[in-house]
């Protein structure tokens, strides 16, 4: 099993969610990782965090966005952030993280949420804005395919889920 890191960072540099994962492979929405239960993440430097289910990520290749595929009890089935594109160096895949989100309920629900958050970071870290059309952009795409349950969103992660290397 290839063992990967996974590195959010914000505009700026600053350091996000960071945990490892699990290489599981390659098909045409992008690279697949797991992160098994157990895994410790941490958010910037703040204390470790267990997290006590298993999440399959999705990293597409040329898309402004990173998926995870999330199993009971969370309460959220999937849950997608709005970034850059994901660039992986050797082991590890590190994009920037542009606050916004969509994020997909259990009870079906689909929600756009941290829009208070994109609008705050455009002025306090100076976003260009050619990366705010691109996020905005970005968001409102993922909103119509989670909502038809397009591309990867339509159970792609399922396959995924049952691997473990």
């Amino acid at each position: 099993m290839n063992d990967v890191r996974i590195v959010y960072r914000k505009y700026g540099g600053a350091l996000h969610w960071n945990h490892p994962g699990h290489l599981l492979g390659e098909d045409e929405h992008g690279v697949w990782v797991k992160v098994p239960d157990g895994t410790l993440a941490r958010k910037g430097d703040d204390p470790p965090v267990c997290w006590k289910t298993p999440v399959t990520m999705l990293f597409p290749r040329n898309a402004w966005w990173t998926a995870s595929f999330h199993v009971p009890p969370q309460r959220s089935e999937l849950y997608v952030d709005v970034t850059t594109v994901p660039e992986w160096r050797d082991d590890e895949v590190t994009m920037l993280d542009l606050d916004l989100d969509v994020i997909k309920m259990r009870d079906g629900r689909i929600i756009l949420d941290d829009e208070d958050e994109f609008a705050e970071h455009q002025l306090l870290l100076n976003y260009p804005t050619d990366l705010i059309t691109q996020a905005e952009k970005s968001a409102r795409w993922l909103l119509n395919a989670v909502s038809k349950g397009q591309g990867p969103f339509g159970g792609a992660h399922l396959v995924w889920q049952t691997k473990t290397s």
